[in-house]
């Protein structure tokens, strides 16, 4: 038995080249149908939905969407996104909108568009932005509705500057609704936060002024490498013959690359009084000179974030609805990412549609008197004219504090 010769293996030469050929021809039709979506007209436009600006103050507008039904809602939102960014991401495309979305449900919605600061804006603080900027859009809102509060929702960092406005002035706000909003920065839970405590902001504000949005944005990425570098790049060569697939990867990448610089000042206190020493968890935070204290937040609160959320997670958000004076609080976890929660089709049949059930369920007006109204629209209307045509002065408190 040990002396039997066993036959060489045939090698199927035939059916290996015949497979060759059967995938080269493959690659070459996809290769061809993959050129002619490249090369042809592609729809990648983001934002479309139409608004007006109403309102502006330096380089700060107010947008007030075109209402595509009738108002439902008493009490108009106003959104305020980050710094970070642009809340184009809201508007992204329709059927992935979340402003579509509201407004098909019949909110009056109102958003701030922070636009992008240059050199002059370096000084510009958190007070600025807070106690300057988002008050007048708030106050240009009441009056023009004759309402003595407005809902506020915040996206990310625009939700903390929420959180402060609604606690240094709970009498203009109706409802708050934070989303992926950091609030408590005493975790290490993601890379950002344990970045953040080693940070010097002083050395990085001293030496750029404004802090680069490209700087910021590549600092993202490295926080997930891997996910955001590589394997979204593959993703994109295996699916650049599928039209709506090279679309939708185009407008996310307008987004993400859309990143204005953030004024250095503003950075400079955010890192320092935020990430490194988590005053406003402990209601320890000053801005514009008065103590943010979170139990002055006594209106309704709802707080969405993100189960799988790599720059503010669940830890950084959820001690919020414990820590404020509101008696009506409400933690949303969904199981989604940071841009997840506004961009995917899971999320958006719940994200939006559910802010529109909670706002109409606490939707009674409180207005101002019949006497008063006329008197407050005209001067508010005066009052924006002007700020508008003076929009190319900086902030005076600004630049006092970076002379």
């Amino acid at each position: 038995m040990w002396g039997v010769v066993m036959d060489e293996p045939k090698v199927p030469v035939d059916l290996i080249l015949s497979k060759l050929v059967e995938d080269a021809d493959k690659a070459r039709a996809r290769a061809q149908r993959a050129s002619d979506v490249l090369l042809g007209p592609l729809d990648s436009k983001i934002a479309e939905t139409p608004y007006t600006v109403v309102c502006q103050e330096d380089r700060v507008k107010l947008k007030h969407y075109v209402p595509v039904t009738d108002i439902k809602y008493k009490t108009p939102l106003l959104v305020v996104y980050a710094l970070i960014n642009r809340e184009t991401m809201l508007d992204l495309q329709p059927g992935r909108s979340v402003v579509e979305t509201l407004l098909e449900h019949g909110v009056d919605l109102y958003m701030i568009d922070w636009g992008y600061p240059t050199r002059k804006d370096r000084f510009l603080t958190i007070d600025d932005h807070v106690n300057g900027y988002m008050d007048t859009m708030v106050d240009f809102i009441r009056q023009k509705h004759n309402l003595k509060k407005i809902n506020l929702m915040g996206i990310c960092m625009g939700g903390t500057f929420c959180v402060i406005y609604s606690a240094l002035n709970p009498g203009k706000i109706k409802n708050l609704i934070t989303t992926v909003t950091p609030t408590n920065f005493d975790t290490d839970k993601g890379l950002l936060h344990v970045w953040m405590k080693a940070v010097d902001p002083d050395r990085l504000t001293d030496t750029f002024g404004n802090i680069s949005g490209d700087v910021m944005n590549f600092g993202f990425l490295l926080l997930n490498p891997a996910r955001l570098m590589i394997d979204k790049y593959v993703g994109f060569f295996e699916n650049m013959d599928n039209k709506k697939f090279v679309e939708n990867f185009i407008r996310m990448e307008k987004w993400i690359f859309d990143s204005p610089d953030l004024p250095g000042e503003t950075f400079r206190q955010f890192i320092k009084d935020f990430y490194q020493k988590n005053l406003l968890i402990q209601s320890k935070l000053e801005v514009g000179g008065k103590r943010v204290d979170l139990k002055n937040v006594s209106m309704p609160l709802i707080n969405f974030y993100g189960k799988y959320d790599h720059l503010v997670p669940p830890q950084a958000c959820e001690l919020l609805t414990s820590r404020v004076g509101s008696q009506d609080t409400t933690d949303v976890c969904l199981e989604t990412g940071h841009i997840g929660i506004y961009v995917s089709s899971k999320c958006q049949a719940e994200f939006a549609p559910r802010i529109a059930v909670w706002l109409a369920e606490r939707d009674a007006p409180e207005q101002k008197t019949r006497k008063k109204k006329s008197t407050a629209t005209k001067k508010s209307t005066t009052k924006a004219a002007k700020k508008t045509k003076s929009s190319q002065r900086p902030r005076k408190r600004a630049r006092r504090s970076g002379q």
